[in-house]
Formats: C-alpha cells, structure tokens, sequence
C-alpha cells in the first residue's frame, strides 16, 4: 500500500509540475476524477479546462481508474503540494470525507461535483439530484408502460453498485416504478461496475437468465453501454426496451432505432465549468452557495436531434 501512495503521489506532483512551472502566481487547481473511460468523466475535464483556461488558472487532472482509495491518496498529494483548490468526483462519498476534511484544514477548498458527500467539508456540491432525477425517469417510464405495454413489464436493471450516485438514481426509479401501481416486475438487478465490457456481461447474463424481460434500465454510461449492446448482440431489439443515463453514439443509434426509449442526459462539461468557477470565486474572497443544481433533460426521439453534435 505503500508504494501504490508513493506511485500515485509521484503521477500527481508530475502532473502538477508539468503545468505549474514558469506560472507561480496562477492559481492552481485539481480535478479528481473516476477514470477516462467514459464519455461523461471526459466531458467534465473539458468543461473545467475550458474554464480554467478562461480563468487564466491551471488545471490538473487525476484519473483514479476506478479506484477509490487512489482518491484519497491523490487529494493527500494535492494538500501537499498546496494547490488552490480541489474538484472531487468522488467514488466511495464516505470513504473520502477524511482526505476533504484534511484539505479544509490545509485551508483547501473542496468542490464536490456529481456525487453528493453526507456531511462533508466540501464547501460546495455541484450537479444533479439524481434521487429526483432517478424518480423523474422512473415516472416517465411507468407513462411508458402504462401507454405503450398495456400496463405491464419486466424490467432488469444494470447498475454500478460500487456508485452511491448510481444506487441512488436506482432508488428514485424503483420508488416511482412501485408507487405508480403499474404491473411492473423488478427481475435481477446486475453489478456492471462502472466498467463498459463487465456492464456488456452482466447484461448478456441477466438476458439470457430472464428471457421473458420486457424492458432495461441503466444507470449511467458504461451500464448503458453494456445493456445496448447485449440486446443488440443477442438480437433482443424487437423486444427489449432500453431506458437509461448518459447519451453516447450507440444509444443515439438505438433512440433512432425504436427500441432505446428514453435516457437521462446531464450536463458535464456545465459541471466542470461551474466548478471551477466556483473555486475561482473563492479565490478571490467571494462565496458560493452550498448546493448548484445542473439542470438534466430525458432524450427521447422528440429532442435527440439537438444531441447529435456530440458524437459527429
């Protein structure tokens, strides 16, 4: 464990250095991220580079690959090396909260974007109520259903039960799925792990043992990933609906198709920037308020067309 600490210290104070030289009197500022697989992570770094560029700030990157204790260790690092201000997408929100406590201490300011953190010390949480968020697809499915599938389905869910955001868009889909009285039956619920090819096997496994399955949710992009294409490689489009989080080009291909109905889209790259500009604001002796909501929109055929762009 030592020397995973003195690796992971050593990626972060080059990654610092490589930007920070020759600009001693920019502010510096660190993103924490969860990894560089999924579109989503990719978008939140770009849309606070683009903003600290704005800023004339420096912006560095961690990529933790999933690993939540590599977290901890590089927010370790960052306090160490006196960086301004840390953005956090945290993977384990309790398992983390002595690192932000430690940085509150180093008089760091912590802003913690898409996964809340209970009673933390971050002096701000940007970006969505995915328990709300969750519910509103869950009611917009139950719609669905009622409409469109005479008021019945089996639904198979592929998670990330490693994400407390993702179990907590879980929750609010299965609370509004069950509240609304429809004749939906909950089947497995899978662990994809926020990794696209283990969500492509969990999903080819919860097919192949529920053949009767009517309908999928996924909660966020490497699940959604796995899900279309198991019901695209085990030939299911003709009846298998999808419902999910996080566009990216495949689901695009299936809203067109008929057969993905509806997925949650945020705004990350919007996260990002207003994380950075909130550090900016802090920097500068100004306040931030607690909590900055960022809007999300349900993409069905109806709106799909204003998302292209992203995937060209």
């Amino acid at each position: 464990m030592r020397l995973f600490k003195l690796l992971v210290g050593c990626a972060a104070f080059v990654a610092i250095g490589s930007t920070a030289v020759g600009s001693a009197l920019a502010d510096t500022f660190a993103l924490v991220n969860i990894n560089q697989q999924a579109l989503f992570f990719n978008q939140i770094n770009e849309g606070a580079q683009k903003a600290a560029d704005a800023a004339g700030a420096k912006l560095v990157i961690f990529n933790a690959n999933n690993v939540p204790s590599a977290q901890n260790d590089a927010i370790e690092t960052y306090i160490t090396q006196k960086v301004d201000g840390i953005i956090l997408v945290a993977i384990d929100v309790n398992g983390v909260k002595p690192a932000i406590t430690a940085a509150k201490a180093a008089g760091i300011p912590v802003v913690a974007i898409d996964a809340q953190i209970p009673n933390g010390d971050n002096v701000s949480f940007i970006g969505v109520d995915n328990t709300k968020a969750g519910a509103d697809i869950g009611k917009f499915y139950t719609d669905y259903v009622k409409s469109e599938m005479g008021g019945k389905a089996k639904i198979g869910i592929i998670g990330a039960l490693n994400s407390f955001i993702q179990n907590q868009r879980l929750d609010g889909f299965k609370k509004a799925v069950t509240d609304s009285g429809e004749a939906i039956t909950f089947l497995d619920t899978v662990d994809g792990q926020n990794v696209q090819e283990t969500a492509l096997s969990a999903s080819e496994n919860l097919m192949t043992a529920n053949p009767d399955m009517t309908t999928l949710y996924a909660t966020g992009e490497p699940a959604l990933l796995g899900a279309v294409s198991a019901v695209t490689s085990q030939g299911r489009t003709g009846d298998v609906k999808v419902f999910g989080w996080d566009l990216t080009k495949q689901a695009v291909q299936g809203i067109d198709d008929g057969w993905v109905v509806a997925v949650v889209q945020q705004d990350p790259a919007g996260e990002g920037k207003a994380a950075v500009e909130a550090l900016t604001k802090l920097k500068k002796g100004e306040k931030v308020d607690p909590i900055i909501n960022i809007p999300v929109t349900i993409v069905t055929k109806k709106n799909v067309d204003q998302y292209r762009a992203m995937f060209k």
